[in-house]
């Protein structure tokens, strides 16, 4: 839960390096969060099929679209990458291959051009 609480503290943080950790867990809680609100939404009946969202998830979604983006950019410079590299997402199937091998990589050992390693292990 601290990791996720940590993402939503760099609300707008584009700049910086993230460890495995600290996006995985907040994916994690991310995706546990919208499936209680999708659920909270059917129940209530605010939920549109044709929109595959509700009231709620649809808020929190948006809520957590900048913090959801910036721990994304700074996990791609953890492994030594520009955060341009989360366009790829764009290309169908492909693009999402991409980043999920990207965001599984270690980190790059030492500091590189995006600050110095998360981990605080240097090579």
């Amino acid at each position: 839960m601290n990791w996720y609480v940590e993402v939503l503290k760099k609300y707008a943080v584009f700049t910086g390096r993230a460890q495995r950790a600290e996006y995985w867990w907040f994916a994690l809680f991310n995706l546990l969060i919208m499936l209680a609100l999708t659920f909270i939404d059917s129940l209530i009946g605010t939920y549109s099929v044709d929109a595959g969202l509700g009231l709620f998830s649809g808020l929190y979604a948006l809520a957590v679209l900048l913090p959801g983006i910036g721990v994304a950019i700074r996990r791609l410079h953890d492994t030594s990458r520009s955060g341009w590299w989360l366009l790829i997402g764009l290309v169908p199937l492909v693009g999402a291959i991409v980043l999920i091998i990207f965001f599984v990589m270690d980190s790059t050992p030492g500091e590189n051009q995006h600050g110095p390693n998360p981990k605080g292990v240097t090579a």
